[in-house]
């Protein structure tokens, strides 16, 4: 059995330039395999890719591995999913990020080669090949520098909630404080994957039927119940 969808392109496209539902957007973040790719969704997903990355940075320390980048990155669609709390294995986003971590390193590390070109990264080998060490500069000038690559509909509605970020000449954002605006940012995609998750599981009922929906919503509790005991 397959779990499938039906979305016009120009959706697609928006949720993945805009983060205006973040549910498209938050999967393509993860390891897909694209068949047919006529109208160049590949590219266009690159915008999102790099806001992803962004998102991750302004969340972690100064001093992380890639693999907690990856983490990072896969957790920013589950932040605020209702599922979490009840029907969802606790290390799902670990158990994604290990399955797949070449896939996840192929994905990002054009990125991740991109800001350490603009000195915003620092990349360290310490032998293990999955455990490159990543120290980022937490300044407020590069952390306008990241929050310059989000959505505009996320920067949008950060300004709403910080006093103290505001948009220069050339649309450069200035932060005043990095935790400030990455507990901003958290915040508005809570909001965000809490509103489609919701939706996403009464879509489900629907779409499925009550007896399939109550079928595999036990499956998914009992895989939670497992991962936390």
């Amino acid at each position: 059995m397959y779990k499938y969808g039906v979305v016009r392109t120009d959706d697609l496209a928006q949720d993945m330039l805009n983060w205006d539902r973040f549910y498209l957007s938050g999967r393509l973040q993860k390891p897909v395999r694209i068949i047919v790719d006529n109208l160049d969704i590949k590219n266009t997903n690159l915008v999102n890719l790099r806001a992803a990355s962004s998102a991750a940075l302004l969340l972690l320390p100064s001093k992380f591995t890639e693999r907690e980048l990856y983490e990072k990155i896969c957790s920013l669609s589950y932040m605020g999913d209702l599922r979490m709390l009840f029907a969802e294995d606790k290390n799902k986003v670990k158990k994604i990020v290990d399955g797949q971590f070449e896939l996840f390193r192929n994905m990002y590390k054009p990125l991740i080669d991109e800001y350490a070109s603009k000195q915003l990264l620092r990349l360290s080998s310490c032998g293990d090949n999955n455990k490159t060490k990543i120290t980022q500069d937490c300044s407020l000038s590069a952390t306008s520098s990241i929050v310059s690559s989000l959505p505009l509909s996320i920067k949008s509605h950060m300004k709403v909630g910080l006093a103290d970020m505001t948009e220069g000449q050339n649309s450069k954002i200035t932060i005043g404080s990095r935790e400030k605006a990455a507990a901003c940012m958290q915040n508005v995609l809570k909001r965000r994957v809490m509103t489609s998750s919701a939706r996403q599981a009464v879509a489900g009922f629907i779409t499925a039927g009550a007896v399939h929906g109550i079928r595999y919503l036990g499956k998914k509790m009992q895989k939670a119940w497992k991962s936390s005991t």
